[in-house]
């Protein structure tokens, strides 16, 4: 079935993709590449290209190369007009129809993790924690979120970072309404600093803002190939999970994502995705529904969540 579109051609209204609202959940180690305690350019600019190719899909996969192509030209010149004028203020509504949102979540553990440091110098848990989070937003998830994004926008990807923190200097304060009229503009927006809470890990805070933004699945982001029966590393026969319930992942221990993250997700159908970053075009095969990695939550062909 299709509708007519812009200049009166045709759009197919059966697109391609399987989610049209994606959070995107990078940890800290995975951007740190092959490198330790750094941020990988390479790996940044993986993202940000796999983010270029996905936000594409609606158009590219949908229209005529014409059409494309001049799509592509409204959406370069609106986005530097809106930079250098301030105008812009919203996408041309064909433009809109099409767009693939993007929301990306960053962790900080190539630089700091808090409860690396519980039980040494008199910290206890708590204060390990809380003075995690001060140095994730002041030295990781921010400065990995701002990385993320000067790269995004040397190729042209409107990008925004928010941050659980007031940083007004650096980035805007999280607000969920401002971050959806982002995503509706076309813009990828990058949420840093977890939820701003001692004990909760960016996982946690990955589950919680695709909640709150309405995303329809979290993709994280590794740099495995999925979910495993056993550890690979250990054991070469471990093999690699299609799909598992959420139920499975509390049942048998497995570590995807920690239980506030797993459970939080279930109570709100949202399926958790996990791929191998480093394998080029991932990202686009997880939108796209193809079978990448482990699915949780529920099966490849349908996206209602399965418990």
């Amino acid at each position: 079935m299709s509708s007519m579109a812009p200049f009166g051609m045709q759009i197919n209204e059966k697109p391609s993709y399987k989610w049209r609202r994606v959070l995107l959940k990078v940890s800290g180690e995975a951007l740190a590449g092959d490198h330790s305690q750094n941020i990988d350019p390479k790996v940044t600019m993986a993202i940000a290209r796999e983010v270029a190719s996905v936000t594409r899909l609606g158009i590219e996969a949908s229209l005529k190369p014409l059409l494309s192509l001049i799509f592509s030209v409204v959406v370069f010149l609106q986005y530097h007009v809106e930079r250098v004028q301030g105008f812009g203020e919203r996408p041309c509504i064909a433009i809109w129809i099409l767009l693939r949102m993007v929301a990306i979540v960053v962790g900080g553990g190539n630089i700091f993790r808090g409860s690396s440091r519980a039980g040494c110098s008199g910290l206890d848990r708590s204060s390990a924690d809380y003075i995690g989070p001060v140095l994730v937003v002041a030295e990781a998830t921010v400065m990995n979120a701002i990385f993320l994004q000067a790269t995004m926008e040397s190729i042209g990807i409107p990008t925004r970072v928010q941050t659980a923190f007031r940083m007004s200097e650096v980035a805007e304060p999280y607000i969920r309404r401002r971050a959806v009229r982002h995503l509706e503009k076309g813009r990828v927006v990058i949420f840093a600093a977890g939820t701003g809470n001692p004990f909760f890990t960016t996982d946690t805070a990955a589950a919680l803002r695709c909640a709150e933004i309405n995303a329809e699945v979290v993709l994280k982001a590794t740099n495995v190939d999925g979910v495993y029966d056993d550890d690979p590393r250990h054991n070469p026969n471990a093999q690699l999970h299609d799909t598992l319930t959420y139920h499975e992942v509390t049942s048998k221990d497995l570590s995807v994502m920690d239980m506030t993250a797993i459970t939080l997700c279930q109570e709100n159908n949202i399926p958790v995705v996990v791929f191998n970053l480093t394998k080029s075009g991932n990202i686009a095969k997880a939108i796209k529904g193809e079978r990448v990695g482990t699915l949780i939550g529920g099966t490849w062909n349908s996206t209602v969540a399965t418990t």
